[in-house]
């Protein structure tokens, strides 16, 4: 478990470290890392090679396209993360036969202290490494990308994000879409009327009781229309239920 004054340490094994210093110099992660809430340690597995080419990967057994990263390489390549972020550290490799990335898996992996994620190339890493060395495995979505780079910084950022002082309202993360089970209701600023549209009147009004039952229909609302697949009638209060109708209502009309 994390406690409060203790930076989340984060570690990647990946063959391109240099993709990751986008975290640690810009915008949200950015600021972070400089308040010194989160370190990061990038270890390249050719830094453990057998040979002076820094081979990493070889042909597959059985034939096919593509190459394999060697398990024997990758094992070496974690215990020096290990040294470096912590023997505790769980090891996520970023795979897309992995558990679908989401909001619950965030906080559930950002209760941990330290984590080493494990961005593999070409057709993968050989899987007696998965088996015997990778805690879990996780899919940011069923589609293919060249490597698990930038899925590992997606995943780092939703953490990073979670860690307490990261953001700068408090109940930001927790308003977020997804946060509490639904897609974030629509948000307005200055000025009031831009291309014949206006602001609605009730964000107006300083009826802030009457703002957020707003908010929460339009989070409802948005929601039945975009996913669906989200909203589980039995989960939702009899609040939302009647908000569901009145909206219901108002559109058959």
């Amino acid at each position: 478990m994390s406690t409060p004054d203790a930076p989340r340490r984060f570690g990647v094994i990946t063959l391109f470290p240099e993709m990751f210093d986008s975290l640690a110099c810009w915008g949200v992660t950015g600021r972070a890392h400089e308040q010194g809430l989160w370190a990061l340690s990038l270890t390249n597995p050719r830094e453990v090679a057998d040979d002076r080419h820094g081979t990493v990967d070889d042909r597959p057994y059985g034939g096919g396209p593509g190459m394999v990263m060697q398990a024997p390489v990758m094992d070496r390549a974690l215990e020096r993360a290990r040294e470096r972020v912590g023997s505790e550290a769980k090891v996520v490799a970023l795979t897309p036969q992995g558990r679908v990335f989401n909001d619950g898996l965030a906080r559930e992996l950002a209760k941990e202290q330290a984590l080493i994620f494990v961005a593999g190339r070409y057709e993968g890493i050989d899987e007696r490494f998965l088996e015997a060395s990778v805690d879990l495995e996780v899919s940011i979505g069923d589609f293919v990308v060249s490597g698990g780079e930038l899925p590992a910084m997606m995943v780092m950022d939703a953490l990073i994000r979670l860690i307490p002082g990261a953001l700068g309202h408090g109940d930001s993360a927790n308003e977020d879409s997804f946060a509490n089970g639904m897609l974030d209701c629509p948000h307005y600023t200055r000025p009031e009327a831009y291309r014949g549209a206006e602001v609605p009147g009730v964000l107006l009004s300083g009826d802030h009781r009457a703002i957020a039952r707003w908010r929460r229909a339009q989070s409802l609302r948005r929601t039945m229309d975009r996913r669906p697949d989200m909203l589980t009638w039995q989960a939702l209060s009899q609040e939302d239920r009647a908000l569901l109708k009145e909206w219901q209502l108002n559109e058959s009309e």
